[in-house]
């Protein structure tokens, strides 16, 4: 993997361009190749430049962490080495209201997200993206509604007391599982097969489309349907690549990954059942949580409100739109 990291980068400027002159955009991300991710980018935002650039743009799109682990590929397309990527919001440490889509028991249902996320809301938090990380946001996509994948059932709060979790190394992920009472471990998503096989940890926590398509379940025989957390994921582009294309070619570029978010956002939502029965055929339990359960799981994140609100002058104001938003 270092290997391929280093001859990718080594060849940046070169390995944009075709034979025949033409620009190519080399998307990376980590889901699987069966995640509605890779199906939209295939399916809708591949075909959509292609076709519409006259073939003077050729899309090359790498699932599955094959140009490295989140950070790694964010990393690259920051700087250069590939021109596109669909990280998480692993970029909110230094963009600080990138946090915000991610702050716990936020968002009702998928279309609250995409009303705040697509609105002036969304555009509020990506605003200083380009200056501080030298990308550009094209689109929202859908990870989709957290929850918790175990190897026994979670019922209570005395259940998650003490429980290995894995979440990603994120403060607000790992700040929630600690106050649900977990012992938190951050791993990479590529690590997580292996540490639940080998017993490193008892659970980890994750829309369940990336159960599925990333084989948890084989690993895993239980499912709390906690809904803990909203994660989107946001297509960005290398700035300076961005500003060599013309005005035509950025037009489509931007339309193509704004249906492909639009079109992986429906596949995430009208997802959820198939998976759903597909990991019970797989022999997974599902559990929904009692709605006294559910209350003391959102109890337990407001000390974390409490924070945001005391560190950040506009955590409350956007907290207060966001939640109009779903009137």
């Amino acid at each position: 993997m270092v290997a391929s990291m280093v001859a990718l980068a080594g060849c940046g400027e070169e390995s944009a361009g075709s034979e025949n002159g033409g620009q190519t955009i080399r998307v990376a991300h980590y889901f699987a190749e069966d995640h509605p991710h890779h199906t939209a980018l295939t399916e809708t935002f591949k075909p959509l430049v292609e076709e519409n650039s006259d073939g003077e743009i050729t899309v090359e799109i790498f699932p599955d962490s094959q140009l490295g682990a989140e950070e790694e590929f964010y990393e690259s397309v920051q700087a250069g080495t590939v021109e596109m990527g669909v990280p998480g919001m692993i970029m909110q440490d230094a963009v600080e209201k990138l946090a915000v889509p991610e702050w716990p028991f936020l968002f009702d249902d998928y279309d609250h997200v995409q009303k705040v996320l697509n609105g002036e809301i969304g555009d509020e938090l990506t605003e200083d993206l380009e200056e501080i990380h030298g990308v550009k946001d094209l689109a929202w996509s859908a990870n989709g509604f957290r929850m918790i994948s175990s190897n026994q059932p979670i019922e209570s709060m005395e259940d998650l007391d003490g429980l290995r979790l894995r979440t990603p190394n994120i403060t607000n992920y790992v700040e929630l599982g600690e106050q649900l009472g977990a012992t938190i471990s951050p791993l990479p998503i590529d690590e997580i097969y292996t540490a639940l096989e080998q017993g490193v940890i008892d659970a980890q926590e994750n829309p369940i489309a990336s159960v599925r398509a990333s084989a948890w379940y084989e690993v895993q025989s239980e499912i709390l349907e906690s809904e803990h957390m909203f994660s989107p994921n946001l297509y960005v582009i290398n700035l300076d690549f961005w500003n060599e294309l013309s005005e035509k070619h950025q037009q489509i570029v931007e339309k193509a990954a704004a249906e492909s978010a639009e079109d992986q956002f429906e596949l995430m939502e009208n997802s959820y059942e198939e998976d759903k029965e597909y990991l019970e055929g797989q022999g997974v339990n599902f559990t929904t949580p009692s709605e006294e359960f559910q209350e003391q799981m959102s109890e337990a994140s407001e000390p974390m409100y409490e924070e945001f609100y005391a560190e950040f002058d506009w955590a409350e104001d956007i907290v207060q739109r966001i939640g109009e938003e779903a009137e």
